[in-house]
């Protein structure tokens, strides 16, 4: 467990990147309108940012609506695969880590297409299956395993089976809802997009499609 453990220590490392390279491509403005699909306020208020722009915010729930509604962020309960919005609502489509919890590849595909209708530039960060470890269930090689074998694993040889405690129920909840994605995927789901890769220990770590850099409001 020796590289969960350097991955966990990085990860918020990882993050604090991400959001600074974020800002500097996209460069986002007072006037910036902006969709978080499957975030909360914490990603805006603990990332810096100069540019304190209006937020909304889609989720299927939020542990607290009130917070979740405060201030310049707005809270909107709904589906990444059927956004409430018309086209062009937003400048920018954010997100990060959710695609892949769309269950299916037609659930991505709707995915890929809402956040492609509703904003011209596009910020979607998702894990890359590729790399070694998974990064839900905290285990190296987990998700290359025949589903069954996943099943009969994830409670005791994983991280997240240690440390959570899982049912059986919940452990199959979890892996029916991920689906990560390879490289040939995402082109396939966002064709007229860049994808830039984020690396580890020289691997790939994650990718984020990028979409109207620098064409922000």
């Amino acid at each position: 467990m020796e590289l969960v453990a350097i991955y966990r220590t990085i990860s918020p490392l990882f993050r604090r990147r991400r959001m600074k390279r974020f800002y500097r491509l996209f460069r986002p403005s007072a006037q910036t309108r902006l969709l978080d699909i499957g975030g909360l306020p914490h990603t805006w208020t603990t990332e810096g940012g100069e540019a304190a722009f209006p937020v909304t915010l889609v989720n299927l729930r939020f542990p607290n609506r009130e917070d979740a509604g405060a201030g310049r962020f707005t809270a909107v309960e709904g589906d990444a695969a059927h956004l409430p919005f018309i086209d062009g609502s937003f400048d920018i489509v954010f997100s990060n880590s959710v695609i892949e919890h769309m269950e299916t590849w037609e659930r991505q595909q709707a995915f890929a297409a809402e956040a492609r209708r509703v904003a011209a530039s596009l910020w979607i960060q998702t894990p890359a299956r590729c790399f070694p470890l998974e990064p839900h269930f905290l285990a190296p090689f987990f998700h290359f395993l025949p589903r069954r074998i996943q099943s009969r694993l994830a409670r005791r040889f994983t991280l997240w089976g240690l440390l959570t405690r899982p049912g059986p129920a919940q452990v199959e909840k979890v892996l029916s809802e991920i689906r990560l994605l390879t490289l040939r995927e995402l082109r396939q789901l966002f064709p007229d997009c860049a994808i830039l890769r984020e690396r580890f220990m020289g691997l790939t770590k994650s990718y984020v499609v990028v979409r109207g850099i620098g064409q922000t409001a």
